[in-house]
């Protein structure tokens, strides 16, 4: 193994997604090649209907590519099984999408520690201090013991990223997670996220449309039409704003 494939954590080769057949076909993704490294934070933009979302749904192992493999880790996930696919999305993986999914019966806390206990593991007392050290992080810091009913969108959107950094995944999955959030809050947000990178040596694929997000990136791809149409080193949101705006007009 070279030293630079030692850094990557999930790959997409030759990825390509449909939907539908005969007349009815839609391309989704067209033959994606791509690496996620270690450490870093890579952001994945694109116009409405470009296949970032579906991207990003190939890499987590959400969906199934119809052609070309995708791999996490030393896992080419197409030969693993229902049950293998769970194991390694739990064990390895966080997620962060724009519905929240907490569980409204369960404390700020139970949300949080809840993928331990499926996965049969006991929080130790340094799982917990990370957990508070992260909440306190995000503004959580007394509200453990409330309920999801009890939050604004915002502040149940931050408990659902500290449950996905809470397991110390090496891979996490973003999807607009400062959609619902005022410019405060989704700093924090991002902050949170990029400290997880440079800290722990997470990586995180964070798909938006706001280049502001992007721009805590340290690489963003642009999706255009189910391919990748540029792939740019860390930039401020003005540059990555004029990239994507040219990728709409052409589109």
């Amino acid at each position: 193994m070279t030293a630079s494939e030692s850094t990557i954590v999930a790959s997409a080769r030759g990825v390509g997604k449909t939907y539908g057949t005969g007349d009815g076909v839609v391309t989704a993704l067209r033959h994606i090649d791509l690496d996620i490294e270690r450490g870093k934070l890579t952001a994945i933009m694109g116009p409405s209907g470009s296949g970032k979302s579906t991207l990003m749904h190939m890499l987590a192992g959400l969906d199934t590519p119809t052609s070309g493999r995708v791999i996490i880790g030393k896992s080419d996930l197409s030969g693993l099984d229902d049950d293998q696919l769970t194991v390694l999305r739990r064990r390895q993986i966080g997620f962060v999408f724009q519905a929240f999914n907490l569980v409204p019966t369960l404390t700020v806390m139970g949300n949080v520690v809840l993928p331990f206990e499926l996965d049969g593991v006991k929080p130790t007392a340094e799982h917990f201090a990370r957990v508070r050290t992260l909440l306190a992080g995000l503004g959580l810091g007394a509200m453990e013991g409330r309920r999801p009913h009890e939050l604004s969108g915002g502040q149940q959107q931050r408990v659902a990223i500290v449950r996905a950094l809470a397991m110390q995944p090496s891979l996490i999955f973003a999807d607009e997670p400062t959609g619902s959030l005022d410019s405060r809050s989704g700093r924090e947000v991002l902050s949170i996220l990029r400290q997880s990178t440079s800290e722990f040596g997470q990586s995180v694929v964070l798909v938006t449309h706001d280049p502001v997000a992007a721009s805590y990136a340290d690489r963003v791809v642009f999706i255009a039409d189910g391919r990748i149409a540029r792939d740019v080193a860390a930039t401020d949101a003005k540059t990555l704003s004029e990239i994507a705006l040219d990728l709409e007009v052409r589109a």
